[in-house]
Protein backbone atom coordinates (compact mmCIF):
# COMPACT_ATOMS: atom_id res chain seq x y z
CA UNK A 1 0.00 0.00 0.00
CA UNK A 2 1.17 3.94 -0.95
CA UNK A 3 2.50 5.73 2.56
CA UNK A 4 1.83 8.89 0.82
CA UNK A 5 -1.70 10.74 1.49
CA UNK A 6 -4.73 9.51 -0.17
CA UNK A 7 -4.84 9.76 -3.92
CA UNK A 8 -7.18 11.41 -6.04
CA UNK A 9 -8.93 7.93 -7.15
CA UNK A 10 -10.46 7.11 -3.49
CA UNK A 11 -13.64 8.45 -2.62
CA UNK A 12 -13.21 11.89 -1.77
CA UNK A 13 -14.39 13.24 1.76
CA UNK A 14 -15.74 16.90 1.94
CA UNK A 15 -13.44 19.29 4.34
CA UNK A 16 -15.63 20.99 6.27
CA UNK A 17 -13.95 21.20 9.41
CA UNK A 18 -12.17 23.70 10.68
CA UNK A 19 -9.78 24.48 13.90
CA UNK A 20 -12.95 24.80 16.25
CA UNK A 21 -14.11 22.10 14.84
CA UNK A 22 -11.08 19.84 15.49
CA UNK A 23 -10.68 21.25 19.45
CA UNK A 24 -14.57 20.68 20.15
CA UNK A 25 -14.37 17.22 18.89
CA UNK A 26 -10.77 16.33 20.76
CA UNK A 27 -11.78 18.08 24.08
CA UNK A 28 -15.34 16.79 23.47
CA UNK A 29 -14.91 13.33 23.44
CA UNK A 30 -12.39 13.64 26.73
CA UNK A 31 -14.82 15.90 28.49
CA UNK A 32 -17.28 13.50 28.93
CA UNK A 33 -19.01 11.02 31.00
CA UNK A 34 -15.81 10.56 33.44
CA UNK A 35 -15.81 14.01 34.94
CA UNK A 36 -19.27 12.89 36.55
CA UNK A 37 -17.91 9.59 37.49
CA UNK A 38 -14.26 9.61 38.32
CA UNK A 39 -14.07 12.20 41.40
CA UNK A 40 -15.71 9.67 43.73
CA UNK A 41 -13.05 6.74 43.37
CA UNK A 42 -10.02 8.84 42.61
CA UNK A 43 -10.76 10.71 46.18
CA UNK A 44 -11.38 7.29 47.96
CA UNK A 45 -7.80 6.36 46.87
CA UNK A 46 -6.11 9.55 46.77
CA UNK A 47 -7.65 12.45 49.03
CA UNK A 48 -6.94 15.74 47.80
CA UNK A 49 -3.88 14.17 46.04
CA UNK A 50 -6.65 13.63 42.90
CA UNK A 51 -5.43 16.77 42.29
CA UNK A 52 -1.88 15.78 41.34
CA UNK A 53 -3.00 12.92 39.71
CA UNK A 54 -4.87 15.01 37.20
CA UNK A 55 -1.95 16.48 36.42
CA UNK A 56 0.01 13.33 36.48
CA UNK A 57 -2.67 11.36 34.18
CA UNK A 58 -2.05 14.06 31.46
CA UNK A 59 2.01 13.13 31.23
CA UNK A 60 0.83 9.82 28.80
CA UNK A 61 -1.84 11.34 27.23
CA UNK A 62 0.57 14.35 26.31
CA UNK A 63 3.11 11.55 24.66
CA UNK A 64 0.14 10.04 22.98
CA UNK A 65 -1.18 13.23 21.83
CA UNK A 66 1.90 14.57 20.45
CA UNK A 67 2.78 11.25 18.32
CA UNK A 68 -1.46 11.96 16.70
CA UNK A 69 -1.01 15.60 16.41
CA UNK A 70 2.74 14.03 14.72
CA UNK A 71 1.33 11.81 12.36
CA UNK A 72 -2.23 13.37 11.93
CA UNK A 73 -0.04 16.41 10.25
CA UNK A 74 2.13 14.04 8.49
CA UNK A 75 -0.23 12.16 6.54
CA UNK A 76 -3.52 13.10 7.42
CA UNK A 77 -6.29 10.40 6.97
CA UNK A 78 -9.76 9.41 7.90
CA UNK A 79 -9.68 6.44 10.08
CA UNK A 80 -6.03 7.40 11.21
CA UNK A 81 -6.24 4.80 13.91
CA UNK A 82 -6.22 1.73 11.21
CA UNK A 83 -4.67 3.45 8.49
CA UNK A 84 -1.34 4.50 10.31
CA UNK A 85 -0.37 0.68 11.91
CA UNK A 86 -1.42 -0.79 8.62
CA UNK A 87 0.90 1.47 6.46
CA UNK A 88 3.80 1.97 8.77
CA UNK A 89 3.92 -1.72 11.10
CA UNK A 90 2.09 -4.21 8.73
CA UNK A 91 -1.52 -4.22 7.37
CA UNK A 92 -2.79 -7.20 9.88
CA UNK A 93 -1.69 -4.61 12.85
CA UNK A 94 -4.03 -2.00 11.48
CA UNK A 95 -6.92 -4.49 11.07
CA UNK A 96 -6.43 -5.85 14.04
CA UNK A 97 -6.47 -2.59 16.28
CA UNK A 98 -9.41 -1.42 14.17
CA UNK A 99 -10.87 -4.91 14.63
CA UNK A 100 -10.98 -4.34 18.44
CA UNK A 101 -12.00 -1.08 18.53
CA UNK A 102 -15.36 -2.25 17.24
CA UNK A 103 -15.51 -3.53 20.94
CA UNK A 104 -14.09 -0.32 22.61
CA UNK A 105 -17.32 1.95 20.16
CA UNK A 106 -19.68 -0.30 20.87
CA UNK A 107 -18.63 -0.55 24.86
CA UNK A 108 -18.33 3.55 24.64
CA UNK A 109 -21.75 4.15 23.21
CA UNK A 110 -23.05 1.82 25.62
CA UNK A 111 -21.81 3.35 28.59
CA UNK A 112 -22.60 7.21 27.32
CA UNK A 113 -26.06 6.03 26.63
CA UNK A 114 -26.72 4.73 30.11
CA UNK A 115 -25.47 7.12 31.84
CA UNK A 116 -27.63 9.68 30.15
CA UNK A 117 -30.41 8.49 30.45
CA UNK A 118 -29.94 7.44 34.10
CA UNK A 119 -28.84 11.31 34.52
CA UNK A 120 -32.21 11.82 32.86
CA UNK A 121 -34.13 9.84 34.79
CA UNK A 122 -33.58 11.99 37.81
CA UNK A 123 -36.30 14.83 36.04
CA UNK A 124 -38.49 12.46 34.24
CA UNK A 125 -38.65 8.52 34.42
CA UNK A 126 -37.28 6.58 31.37
CA UNK A 127 -37.32 2.88 30.40
CA UNK A 128 -33.61 2.17 30.43
CA UNK A 129 -32.92 0.19 27.02
CA UNK A 130 -35.74 2.02 24.84
CA UNK A 131 -34.41 5.59 25.89
CA UNK A 132 -30.60 3.73 24.85
CA UNK A 133 -32.29 3.15 21.77
CA UNK A 134 -33.38 6.36 21.20
CA UNK A 135 -30.33 8.61 22.03
CA UNK A 136 -28.19 5.98 19.77
CA UNK A 137 -30.33 6.63 16.64
CA UNK A 138 -30.32 10.38 17.18
CA UNK A 139 -26.92 10.17 17.18
CA UNK A 140 -26.27 7.94 13.80
CA UNK A 141 -28.74 10.05 12.18
CA UNK A 142 -26.72 13.42 12.88
CA UNK A 143 -24.01 12.29 11.39
CA UNK A 144 -25.58 10.49 8.38
CA UNK A 145 -26.58 14.25 7.15
CA UNK A 146 -23.20 15.56 7.02
CA UNK A 147 -19.69 16.05 8.81
CA UNK A 148 -20.41 20.03 9.23
CA UNK A 149 -23.84 19.50 10.91
CA UNK A 150 -22.23 16.63 13.73
CA UNK A 151 -19.00 19.45 14.13
CA UNK A 152 -21.66 22.21 14.48
CA UNK A 153 -23.50 20.20 17.02
CA UNK A 154 -20.07 19.19 18.76
CA UNK A 155 -19.15 22.84 18.61
CA UNK A 156 -22.14 23.56 20.21
CA UNK A 157 -22.65 21.00 23.27
CA UNK A 158 -19.51 21.74 23.80
CA UNK A 159 -19.85 25.81 24.50
CA UNK A 160 -22.97 24.76 26.57
CA UNK A 161 -21.20 22.23 28.78
CA UNK A 162 -18.03 24.88 29.28
CA UNK A 163 -20.86 27.41 29.98
CA UNK A 164 -22.36 25.16 32.84
CA UNK A 165 -19.15 24.29 33.92
CA UNK A 166 -18.15 27.39 34.46
CA UNK A 167 -21.29 28.70 36.50
CA UNK A 168 -20.33 25.79 38.79
CA UNK A 169 -16.23 26.60 39.46
CA UNK A 170 -17.86 30.76 39.40
CA UNK A 171 -20.60 30.03 41.89
CA UNK A 172 -18.25 27.58 43.95
CA UNK A 173 -15.09 29.42 44.45
CA UNK A 174 -16.20 31.93 46.72
CA UNK A 175 -17.28 29.23 48.99
CA UNK A 176 -14.30 26.77 48.86
CA UNK A 177 -11.96 26.54 51.57
CA UNK A 178 -8.18 25.46 51.40
CA UNK A 179 -8.11 24.61 54.88
CA UNK A 180 -10.93 22.04 53.53
CA UNK A 181 -8.78 20.34 50.44
CA UNK A 182 -6.17 19.82 52.61
CA UNK A 183 -2.71 18.32 52.24
CA UNK A 184 -2.54 16.83 48.79
CA UNK A 185 0.49 14.29 49.88
CA UNK A 186 -1.50 13.50 52.87
CA UNK A 187 -2.32 9.63 51.84
CA UNK A 188 1.32 9.81 50.48
CA UNK A 189 2.63 9.54 47.19
CA UNK A 190 1.87 5.80 45.91
CA UNK A 191 -1.76 7.00 46.84
CA UNK A 192 -1.58 9.85 44.20
CA UNK A 193 0.06 6.88 41.79
CA UNK A 194 -2.83 4.62 42.22
CA UNK A 195 -5.50 7.07 41.20
CA UNK A 196 -3.66 7.34 37.74
CA UNK A 197 -5.37 5.01 36.06
CA UNK A 198 -8.44 6.48 37.15
CA UNK A 199 -7.89 10.04 36.11
CA UNK A 200 -6.65 8.65 32.71
CA UNK A 201 -9.62 8.19 31.44
CA UNK A 202 -10.57 11.99 32.05
CA UNK A 203 -8.13 12.12 28.54
CA UNK A 204 -9.19 9.44 26.65
CA UNK A 205 -10.52 10.47 22.56
CA UNK A 206 -8.00 13.44 23.11
CA UNK A 207 -6.96 12.64 19.60
CA UNK A 208 -10.22 12.18 18.01
CA UNK A 209 -10.16 14.55 15.46
CA UNK A 210 -7.02 12.56 13.75
CA UNK A 211 -10.02 9.86 12.74
CA UNK A 212 -11.59 12.55 10.43
CA UNK A 213 -8.24 14.00 8.79
CA UNK A 214 -9.40 13.97 5.31
CA UNK A 215 -12.25 15.89 6.13
CA UNK A 216 -10.24 18.93 7.82
CA UNK A 217 -9.51 21.97 6.06
CA UNK A 218 -5.55 22.45 5.85
CA UNK A 219 -4.55 19.40 7.86
CA UNK A 220 -1.37 19.75 8.21
CA UNK A 221 -1.66 22.73 10.48
CA UNK A 222 -5.05 22.40 11.83
CA UNK A 223 -4.68 18.51 13.27
CA UNK A 224 -1.75 19.27 15.32
CA UNK A 225 -2.92 22.82 16.45
CA UNK A 226 -6.16 21.78 17.33
CA UNK A 227 -4.93 18.50 19.76
CA UNK A 228 -2.83 20.95 21.77
CA UNK A 229 -5.48 23.15 22.23
CA UNK A 230 -7.82 20.75 23.13
CA UNK A 231 -5.15 19.12 25.95
CA UNK A 232 -4.83 22.91 27.33
CA UNK A 233 -8.49 23.33 27.67
CA UNK A 234 -9.39 19.68 28.47
CA UNK A 235 -6.82 19.82 31.33
CA UNK A 236 -7.75 23.04 32.59
CA UNK A 237 -11.17 22.31 32.88
CA UNK A 238 -10.83 19.12 34.63
CA UNK A 239 -8.31 21.19 37.23
CA UNK A 240 -10.81 23.94 38.04
CA UNK A 241 -13.90 21.39 38.64
CA UNK A 242 -11.90 19.38 40.90
CA UNK A 243 -10.75 22.02 42.89
CA UNK A 244 -13.92 23.54 43.14
CA UNK A 245 -15.63 20.54 43.74
CA UNK A 246 -12.84 19.36 46.42
CA UNK A 247 -12.85 23.41 47.95
CA UNK A 248 -16.73 22.85 48.70
CA UNK A 249 -16.62 19.57 50.03
CA UNK A 250 -13.31 18.02 51.04
CA UNK A 251 -11.77 14.64 50.29
CA UNK A 252 -13.71 12.71 52.79
CA UNK A 253 -17.40 13.94 51.16
CA UNK A 254 -16.26 13.88 47.96
CA UNK A 255 -14.91 9.97 48.36
CA UNK A 256 -18.37 9.40 50.46
CA UNK A 257 -20.41 10.82 47.64
CA UNK A 258 -22.28 8.73 44.20
CA UNK A 259 -22.50 12.44 42.69
CA UNK A 260 -20.18 14.13 43.87
CA UNK A 261 -20.51 17.38 41.42
CA UNK A 262 -24.23 17.39 42.10
CA UNK A 263 -23.43 17.23 45.83
CA UNK A 264 -21.10 20.61 45.50
CA UNK A 265 -23.17 22.48 43.13
CA UNK A 266 -26.11 21.88 45.91
CA UNK A 267 -23.45 23.09 48.55
CA UNK A 268 -22.55 26.36 46.21
CA UNK A 269 -25.98 26.93 44.38
CA UNK A 270 -29.06 24.76 46.58
CA UNK A 271 -31.89 23.65 44.56
CA UNK A 272 -30.79 24.86 40.93
CA UNK A 273 -27.69 22.26 41.26
CA UNK A 274 -30.23 19.29 39.94
CA UNK A 275 -31.08 21.14 36.59
CA UNK A 276 -27.51 22.41 36.11
CA UNK A 277 -25.74 19.42 36.76
CA UNK A 278 -28.39 17.27 34.66
CA UNK A 279 -27.83 19.36 31.99
CA UNK A 280 -24.33 19.55 31.98
CA UNK A 281 -24.53 15.61 32.27
CA UNK A 282 -26.49 15.54 29.33
CA UNK A 283 -24.59 18.54 27.06
CA UNK A 284 -21.33 16.59 27.80
CA UNK A 285 -22.60 13.13 26.93
CA UNK A 286 -24.33 13.90 24.09
CA UNK A 287 -21.32 15.77 22.57
CA UNK A 288 -19.17 12.58 23.74
CA UNK A 289 -21.87 10.33 22.24
CA UNK A 290 -21.66 12.48 18.66
CA UNK A 291 -17.62 12.51 18.82
CA UNK A 292 -17.55 8.45 19.18
CA UNK A 293 -19.99 7.65 16.54
CA UNK A 294 -18.05 10.03 13.95
CA UNK A 295 -15.53 8.65 14.93
CA UNK A 296 -16.04 4.72 14.77
CA UNK A 297 -17.85 4.90 11.47
CA UNK A 298 -14.64 6.48 9.82
CA UNK A 299 -12.47 3.83 11.49
CA UNK A 300 -15.51 1.32 9.47
CA UNK A 301 -14.92 3.17 6.46
CA UNK A 302 -11.47 3.36 6.68
CA UNK A 303 -11.41 -0.96 7.29
CA UNK A 304 -13.65 -0.93 4.18
CA UNK A 305 -11.99 1.01 2.02
CA UNK A 306 -8.43 -0.67 2.39
CA UNK A 307 -10.38 -3.81 1.73
CA UNK A 308 -10.37 -5.37 4.98
CA UNK A 309 -14.32 -5.19 5.52
CA UNK A 310 -16.79 -5.63 2.40
CA UNK A 311 -15.97 -2.78 -0.51
CA UNK A 312 -19.81 -1.69 -0.23
CA UNK A 313 -19.22 -0.22 2.77
CA UNK A 314 -16.69 2.31 1.61
CA UNK A 315 -19.65 3.96 -0.26
CA UNK A 316 -20.20 8.25 0.10
CA UNK A 317 -23.79 9.79 0.59
CA UNK A 318 -23.50 11.91 -2.94
CA UNK A 319 -25.36 14.80 -1.73
CA UNK A 320 -23.98 14.57 2.22
CA UNK A 321 -20.55 13.52 1.37
CA UNK A 322 -20.53 11.18 4.36
CA UNK A 323 -19.48 7.89 4.21
CA UNK A 324 -23.28 6.82 4.77
CA UNK A 325 -22.77 3.21 4.70
CA UNK A 326 -20.31 2.66 7.19
CA UNK A 327 -22.28 5.22 9.59
CA UNK A 328 -25.50 2.47 8.81
CA UNK A 329 -23.35 -0.24 9.57
CA UNK A 330 -21.85 1.47 12.84
CA UNK A 331 -25.76 2.10 13.83
CA UNK A 332 -26.24 -1.37 13.91
CA UNK A 333 -23.33 -2.35 16.02
CA UNK A 334 -23.59 0.11 18.12
CA UNK A 335 -27.46 -1.19 19.16
CA UNK A 336 -25.66 -4.47 19.88
CA UNK A 337 -24.47 -2.78 22.64
CA UNK A 338 -27.81 -2.93 24.48
CA UNK A 339 -26.90 -6.63 24.69
CA UNK A 340 -24.07 -6.04 26.91
CA UNK A 341 -23.64 -6.46 30.69
CA UNK A 342 -24.64 -3.08 32.85
CA UNK A 343 -21.78 -3.11 35.08
CA UNK A 344 -19.26 -0.11 34.14
CA UNK A 345 -16.37 -1.01 35.57
CA UNK A 346 -16.77 -4.34 32.75
CA UNK A 347 -17.87 -1.63 30.06
CA UNK A 348 -15.14 1.06 31.16
CA UNK A 349 -12.21 -1.87 30.99
CA UNK A 350 -12.95 -2.98 27.75
CA UNK A 351 -12.89 0.37 26.16
CA UNK A 352 -9.40 0.94 27.64
CA UNK A 353 -7.31 -2.41 26.71
CA UNK A 354 -8.57 -1.51 23.12
CA UNK A 355 -7.83 2.38 23.57
CA UNK A 356 -4.34 1.57 24.59
CA UNK A 357 -3.78 -1.06 22.11
CA UNK A 358 -4.57 1.18 19.76
CA UNK A 359 -2.37 4.25 21.16
CA UNK A 360 0.37 1.77 21.57
CA UNK A 361 0.14 0.75 17.83
CA UNK A 362 -0.04 4.55 16.72
CA UNK A 363 2.82 5.64 18.68
CA UNK A 364 4.63 2.84 17.58
CA UNK A 365 3.64 3.78 13.55
CA UNK A 366 4.65 7.80 14.40
CA UNK A 367 8.34 6.14 15.50
CA UNK A 368 8.33 4.56 12.20
CA UNK A 369 7.72 7.23 10.02
CA UNK A 370 10.27 9.64 11.66
CA UNK A 371 13.06 6.54 11.61
CA UNK A 372 12.13 4.95 7.88
CA UNK A 373 10.18 7.88 6.13
CA UNK A 374 12.31 11.19 6.14
CA UNK A 375 10.28 12.61 3.11
CA UNK A 376 6.62 12.13 4.99
CA UNK A 377 8.57 13.71 7.99
CA UNK A 378 9.26 16.70 6.51
CA UNK A 379 5.41 17.30 5.49
CA UNK A 380 4.83 17.65 9.21
CA UNK A 381 4.13 21.07 10.72
CA UNK A 382 5.85 20.46 14.20
CA UNK A 383 8.73 21.19 14.85
CA UNK A 384 9.58 18.32 16.22
CA UNK A 385 13.06 16.55 15.14
CA UNK A 386 13.08 13.26 13.93
CA UNK A 387 14.90 11.37 16.92
CA UNK A 388 12.45 13.52 18.79
CA UNK A 389 9.63 11.97 17.36
CA UNK A 390 11.06 8.21 17.77
CA UNK A 391 11.44 8.72 21.71
CA UNK A 392 8.25 10.01 22.39
CA UNK A 393 6.57 7.19 20.13
CA UNK A 394 8.22 4.62 21.72
CA UNK A 395 7.37 5.66 25.14
CA UNK A 396 4.45 6.15 24.35
CA UNK A 397 4.27 2.48 23.55
CA UNK A 398 5.27 1.31 26.28
CA UNK A 399 2.96 3.94 28.73
CA UNK A 400 0.41 2.29 26.84
CA UNK A 401 1.11 -1.05 27.15
CA UNK A 402 1.21 -0.50 31.13
CA UNK A 403 -1.90 1.35 31.29
CA UNK A 404 -3.47 -1.77 29.27
CA UNK A 405 -2.84 -4.47 31.85
CA UNK A 406 -3.80 -2.77 35.23
CA UNK A 407 -7.14 -3.30 35.07
CA UNK A 408 -6.98 -7.13 35.21
CA UNK A 409 -7.28 -7.76 39.23
CA UNK A 410 -10.08 -5.51 38.76
CA UNK A 411 -12.25 -7.49 36.32
CA UNK A 412 -10.85 -10.34 34.46
CA UNK A 413 -14.26 -10.89 31.95
CA UNK A 414 -13.12 -7.45 29.72
CA UNK A 415 -10.25 -8.83 29.41
CA UNK A 416 -11.58 -12.16 28.10
CA UNK A 417 -14.11 -10.69 25.64
CA UNK A 418 -11.56 -8.82 24.12
CA UNK A 419 -9.35 -11.53 23.58
CA UNK A 420 -11.99 -13.94 22.79
CA UNK A 421 -13.11 -11.17 20.09
CA UNK A 422 -8.83 -11.09 18.91
CA UNK A 423 -9.11 -14.85 18.17
CA UNK A 424 -12.23 -13.88 16.02
CA UNK A 425 -10.20 -11.56 13.85
CA UNK A 426 -6.85 -13.29 13.57
CA UNK A 427 -9.25 -16.55 12.17
CA UNK A 428 -11.40 -13.68 10.17
CA UNK A 429 -8.22 -12.19 8.97
CA UNK A 430 -5.95 -15.14 7.64
CA UNK A 431 -9.56 -16.78 6.28
CA UNK A 432 -9.31 -13.56 4.21
CA UNK A 433 -5.79 -13.57 3.04
CA UNK A 434 -6.55 -17.39 1.98
CA UNK A 435 -10.00 -16.27 -0.10
CA UNK A 436 -7.83 -13.70 -1.51
CA UNK A 437 -4.60 -15.83 -2.69
CA UNK A 438 -7.23 -18.63 -4.00
CA UNK A 439 -9.10 -15.90 -5.98
CA UNK A 440 -5.64 -14.51 -7.53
Amino acid sequence: MSESAPTPTRPALRKEVGLLGVVTLGAGTAIGVSIFTVLQPAAQVAGSGLLLAVGAAALPMVLFAVAYAYLGSAVPVSGASYEWPSRFIHPSVGFLIAWMRIISNVGALTILAMVLVNYLDMVVGLPLKPAMAVLITLIFALNYFGVSIAARAQSLLMILLLVVLAVFVITGAPRTDLARIGDPLAMGPLAVLAAIPLMISLFLGIESAVEIGEEVKDAHRTIPLGIALAVGLTAGVYGLVSFTALGLLGPDRLAASDAPLLVAARTAIGDLAVPLIVGAATFSILKSMNAAAMVFSRSLFAMSRGGDLPSAFSGIHPRFGTPHRAILLGYVLAMTGLLLPSSLIFLLLAVNIATMLKYMACSIAAARVAAVHPELHALSRLSLSRRTVIIVGWSGAVCAAAIAVIGVEADLRPYLLVGGWLVVGVVYWLFRGRMARAAG
